[in-house]
């Protein structure tokens, strides 16, 4: 692991400090699976996103895909 450093505001502390007491955990355990959360819903929204984003792209295309999987069997 790398340690580092981050500006928590007091109300940031005092409720970390009263969570990782009633989970047993510590301060940074809770910091780190907050961290992790954080990073894999934005993974998903992302994907989600460039998805959305695709649905559609060929709609106004005419491409003939036969002719080019055709051209594929040789």
């Amino acid at each position: 692991m790398i340690r580092t450093q981050v500006y928590i505001t007091k109300e940031e502390k005092e409720s970390l400090e009263s969570l990782a007491q009633s989970t047993g955990k510590s301060q940074s355990e809770l910091i780190r699976n907050a961290i992790d959360t954080f990073i894999e819903n934005n993974n998903t929204k992302n994907k989600k996103a460039s998805l959305l984003n695709a649905f559609g792209m060929w709609k106004t295309n005419d491409h003939d895909f036969q002719q080019t999987r055709e051209s594929m069997d040789r």
